[in-house]
């Protein structure tokens, strides 16, 4: 345990007035307060903190009382399991209970609670997550945390089969953590211990497994742990639609995103991972349970057509219009991204990302334009509503679009207008 280390002046969430109020109504009368976990890593690491959580050795009906005394707004979001969520100047904190697993199955955990730090901190899942700070920034580290963070290493509290069957998510949360944090290879014991225990992901509900796999798919750069996850078994038990497909598309992807300014998107990375199989994608995401507009945006990029480096904007323009503009965004950026990668020795590969750089240029800043007629210009000309004047309709609207958006109202009236017109 080291009391050297100090996240004070490592950002301002620290000094925050509410925190440090609530600190200090947790460690009256006895009882003792300290900011644990990510909030504690992140400071360390230089990294942003976003939420901020506590640990305490009042019980949750005590936190409740207190809280509320101070003023703040205790809400019981988890009470079972010792975790109160105090909203404590707008800001929600969670303050758990410190506590020991009783009985575990894999997915849920029958906790006792209890005013044992060094307990407390030996039941999470890594040691860079399992320290501590006290409200003056003093670190506390009961597991060598703070050496495996300056080591950059990702290492499970004691015996890695242990701490994996007591929750098989933590197969997943340590590539997770890998790819934020981690460097060089994972722990040899940790990857042997999820590469044995796989299997357990079965127990898993499917919105833990996809939150996950997007948390790591969100890394800066996620292709080191994808490649131990796949060398593990791990990747193909839950995502079996990348086994044959591969994850070499990763990397260079990650390369365009930093070269060319893109955003990190984490649905773009999975796609680059997949094929572009309709059927698959969906069944891929019933499996997943992913919301609506994931599901829609995955089977739209599998239904939209290859990609051409030498389609002219005119065509791109058709295809853009009649299909969705996110798929074949999405399609460009997997082709441009791979061809960057083999431009350095590959002219050919050269120029085809050069022409995939300007069509996805183009469809970054395409319009959709609006087709000029509506079905009550036809029926001022005398057409009665009904199949007919939609079929006209519909063939005016495909003239329209091979005139590449060109032919006006006027004219596309006076077409219609032909259409009707008696032969004679």
């Amino acid at each position: 345990m080291s009391d050297k280390v100090s996240i004070a002046g490592r950002g301002d969430w620290l000094v925050d007035e509410h925190l440090q109020r609530l600190l200090s109504v947790l460690s009256e009368e006895g009882g003792e307060a300290r900011i644990a976990g990510g909030a504690v890593r992140n400071a360390l690491l230089g990294q942003p903190v976003a939420d901020v959580d506590i640990a305490t050795t009042n019980l949750p009906a005590e936190t409740m009382r207190r809280a509320k005394e101070a003023g703040f707004k205790p809400v019981p979001t988890g009470i079972d399991h010792g975790t109160i969520t105090v909203v404590a100047g707008g800001r929600p904190f969670e303050v758990t209970t410190l506590r020991a697993d009783v009985e575990t199955d894999g997915r849920h955990a029958r906790v006792a609670f209890g005013r044992d730090w060094k307990a407390d901190a030996e039941r999470r899942d890594f040691t860079i997550n399992a320290l501590y700070a006290e409200a003056d920034g003093t670190v506390i580290d009961f597991v060598g945390g703070l050496a495996d963070i300056e080591a950059q290493r990702l290492r499970f509290i004691g015996d890695p089969e242990a701490r994996i069957r007591e929750d098989y998510l933590r197969i997943l949360r340590f590539f997770r953590f890998f790819a934020w944090y981690g460097g060089g290879r994972p722990d040899g014991e940790g990857l042997k211990a999820c590469a044995r225990l796989k299997e357990g992901l079965d127990r898993l509900s499917a919105e833990r497994v996809w939150a996950e796999l997007k948390k790591l798919l969100c890394a800066p750069d996620p292709s080191r742990a994808l490649l131990w996850m796949r060398q593990s078994g791990v990747l193909s038990r839950i995502l079996p639609e990348s086994e044959k497909w591969g994850i070499d598309g990763i990397h260079a992807l990650v390369r365009a995103e930093g070269d060319l300014g893109w955003p990190v998107d984490a649905m773009l990375r999975l796609e680059t991972m997949l094929p572009p199989d309709a059927a698959r994608m969906k069944a891929l995401a019933k499996r997943m349970r992913m919301s609506r507009a994931e599901a829609d945006r995955l089977d739209k990029w599998a239904l939209a057509p290859a990609v051409r480096p030498g389609t002219t904007e005119g065509a791109l323009a058709r295809e853009l219009y009649e299909g969705d503009a996110q798929a074949v965004g999405d399609r460009l950026a997997i082709a441009l991204s791979a061809a960057r990668a083999r431009a350095a020795e590959d002219d050919k590969a050269l120029l085809e990302a050069g022409g995939y750089a300007r069509q996805l240029g183009f469809v970054r800043k395409w319009t959709r334009p609006e087709f000029p007629l509506k079905g009550a210009d036809l029926t001022a000309l005398g057409i009665a509503p009904g199949p007919i004047l939609g079929t006209l309709l519909r063939r005016l609207e495909q003239e329209w679009i091979a005139s590449g958006f060109m032919l006006g109202r006027d004219a596309l009236l006076e077409r219609a207008t032909e259409e009707i017109r008696p032969r004679s």
